[in-house]
């Protein structure tokens, strides 16, 4: 690869950290606002919860779609597309001045929030397997450091500019100039284009998507593995997205600037672990192949345990809380990277948009309706402590079960995805 290709993709994956990154803020600055947004309309935690459920219904349901078109068009347009919708939503959003409305306006915002799929796939066409775990586990950071600047955004920037609604004025704004961005600066990629067995090749085939390859996802036992954890592992994460700033200032009696001192740092601490979890499973995957479900098992496992030391400490032990809410947050996300990476490792380039799109859309199957379960048992118990760890514990130790499952499956699949890319470029 030539030096002007290689900065150039480094360009590229700059645009998509900065996209991710203000998505990101935009999609999950909710949570802070809590509070004075269920004050303005009046809502109680139930009523809360369907309007986080229902952008991930929303996102849900499209995910096939984006899949579908991702492998068929170009990919750089329909990004561009996503940001466009991204910005309009959340303006419609700001605008409304009653609880139904609002609903209805947040719910659309899950329209692009299903887009990630053609990123990612993209992406693997600018670098090959041994480098997308580190390169996913980078564009990753942009979401705790989107929740860390959202955070910033509710808390203290809303307060000073008049509210939530002028916040949401800024975020949508922001999605408008991204699109053009990418709309004007990414280049599309020949699907297959950074696999090994097309180095160096001057010409590409064009790969199209076929219903055939489409139906070979289901057939390869490592997707059926990373679906089932797909579909657990995501309740945590829409748990303490939506409900831990609530259980932070009345179950813990946190303040703001108490909440902001403690989650800041296990915020910065929780995007290092993206990082970290790309990094070690492409180096444990240069040894085995198994590499990346091992990282990925060792995060859930160990994530688990720490947060229940954490919320079970004395609410006076400020210092024991934070210590172990730092070390969940090492360990809470090394498999995000990793478990983008596998499925690229076992599913043919035209199909890749399709097969992301498929787990998300059975992780977000099971997860969109976590807010509002969880709001439904803190208003049948009283307790959140209850709700956020119950949820939080048993999700992960299903996904535990299920990467065990993947470390019998994954060596054939992968072998069998090589041995196809090999046949492919002795064709050419």
């Amino acid at each position: 690869m030539s030096k002007e290709n290689s900065r150039y993709r480094w360009f590229v994956v700059v645009v998509f950290f900065f996209f991710m990154l203000l998505h990101q803020t935009d999609k999950l600055m909710i949570g802070s606002l809590q509070v004075p947004i269920s004050e303005s309309f009046g809502l109680n935690d139930l009523q809360w919860g369907f309007v986080n459920s229902g952008a991930l219904i929303i996102a849900t349901i499209l995910y096939p779609i984006w899949g579908y078109l991702y492998d068929r068009y170009a990919r750089a347009k329909l990004l561009a597309l996503a940001s466009l919708i991204w910005g309009v939503t959340t303006w419609f959003s700001s605008v409304v001045r009653t609880y139904p409305a609002f609903l209805v306006t947040r719910s659309s915002t899950g329209i692009d929030d299903s887009s990630y799929p053609g990123l990612y796939t993209l992406i693997a066409d600018y670098f090959g397997p041994t480098l997308r775990g580190k390169i996913y586990g980078i564009l990753q950071l942009a979401q705790p450091l989107g929740y860390l600047i959202g955070m910033v955004l509710a808390l203290i920037v809303a307060p000073m500019i008049g509210g939530w609604r002028s916040v949401f004025y800024i975020t949508g704004g922001l999605g408008l100039v991204i699109a053009a961005f990418i709309y004007f600066g990414v280049k599309e990629m020949p699907r297959g284009k950074a696999e090994p067995e097309f180095e160096n090749m001057p010409e590409m085939q064009t790969f199209k998507f076929s219903w055939a390859e489409a139906r070979e996802i289901f057939k390869k036992k490592t997707m059926w593995f990373i679906f089932l954890q797909g579909f657990a592992g995501v309740f945590p994460w829409n748990v303490i997205t939506f409900f831990f700033f609530g259980y932070l200032m009345t179950d813990r009696g946190y303040d703001e600037g108490a909440v902001l001192t403690t989650m800041a740092p296990v915020i910065l601490i929780l995007a290092a672990g993206y990082f970290i979890g790309g990094w070690a499973g492409d180096i444990v995957f240069k040894r085995t192949n198994k590499g990346r479900i091992i990282v990925s098992s060792v995060g859930v496992l160990l994530g688990a345990i720490f947060l229940f030391i954490a919320m079970t400490s004395p609410i006076e032990a400020r210092t024991q809380f934070f210590v172990f809410m730092c070390l969940t947050a090492i360990f809470m996300p090394l498999s995000s990277a990793n478990v983008v990476a596998t499925v690229y490792d076992v599913t043919v380039p035209e199909v890749r948009s399709t097969a992301q799109a498929v787990e998300y859309f059975i992780e977000n199957a099971g997860a969109a309706f976590a807010p509002t379960l969880t709001g439904l048992i803190i208003t049948s118990t009283g307790d959140k402590t209850f709700a956020i760890l119950s949820i939080c514990t048993v999700a992960w130790a299903l996904c535990f079960f299920f990467y065990l499952g993947a470390i019998f499956t994954i060596d054939k699949d992968s072998h069998d995805l090589r041995a196809q890319m090999a046949e492919r470029a002795k064709a050419m």
